[in-house]
């Protein structure tokens, strides 16, 4: 198991250039990542970029707010997925959450999900706008959905993911859907945690890199698999300069 196949390498900054997004590709086909994790206008980009590699591309819809129209969501779904987004990730509707109109949850991500098909969908709930109860219902509506993954963070909020809402979230979803941790993970040790906390999926804007052999192993099942296969994928710290950008 490489810590690498759970990382989706994410830069969804709003000044993000080509420039940004051909370095973000490059990064991610070193790592092996899962995948990236760009602004929809540069779907057919990353997929160019990436189409020898088995890293996915995934976009956002509806991001970051969650309270576009359904058709709107809609409609910038299926555009990414027309241009070859493997994944997307759309952003659940707070205002009809905290309203308690369940009902108009369900059905804006039933429909997007059912507008894409076999696409994976992933749902970002941002669990720092959420009470405890809030997030518990979040992710039953989610998983009544049929959508694909629940998402802690957009990554724009005052907060991002934490150790009690994966647990709380896990605890919800079982094995019935996945859980993907995302928002203010940015060292090798946290993202280990994360995933052994329940988590399936990590999304980031740093590369996750061990920084010692004593550190990282300790009580981590995870990290000892990951060093097995490491030396295969891992690029150097010099390969790494020339292709990193400030994230």
């Amino acid at each position: 198991m490489n810590l690498s196949n759970y990382t989706d390498y994410t830069f969804l900054k709003p000044t993000a250039t080509e420039r940004d997004v051909i370095n973000v590709c490059k990064i991610a086909k070193a790592n092996d990542y899962s995948s990236v994790c760009i602004n929809s206008c540069y779907v057919a980009l990353a997929k160019e970029i990436l189409k020898k590699s088995s890293v996915k591309v995934c976009t956002v819809a509806g991001f970051p707010l969650g309270a576009a129209s359904t058709k709107s969501k809609i409609s910038e779904a299926l555009n990414a997925v027309n241009s070859g987004a493997d994944e997307v990730d759309m952003t659940m509707n707070l205002g009809y959450l905290k309203s308690r109109n369940y009902v108009s949850v369900l059905r804006d991500i039933t429909d997007v999900k059912r507008a894409i098909g076999d696409t994976v969908l992933m749902v970002t709930i941002e669990i720092s706008e959420l009470s405890k109860n809030e997030i518990v219902k979040a992710c039953e509506i989610v998983v009544d959905s049929g959508a694909d993954y629940v998402k802690t963070s957009t990554g724009f909020s005052d907060g991002g993911a934490t150790f009690t809402a994966v647990k709380i979230m896990k605890k919800i979803v079982k094995n019935t859907i996945k859980i993907k941790a995302s928002g203010g993970i940015e060292d090798f040790e946290t993202a280990v945690k994360y995933l052994e906390a329940g988590a399936d999926r990590i999304g980031t804007s740093t590369v996750l890199k061990p920084e010692s052999d004593t550190l990282q192993k300790r009580n981590s099942k995870i990290y000892r698999r990951y060093i097995e296969t490491s030396k295969k994928s891992e690029i150097s710290l010099a390969e790494l300069k020339d292709i990193e950008v400030d994230l």
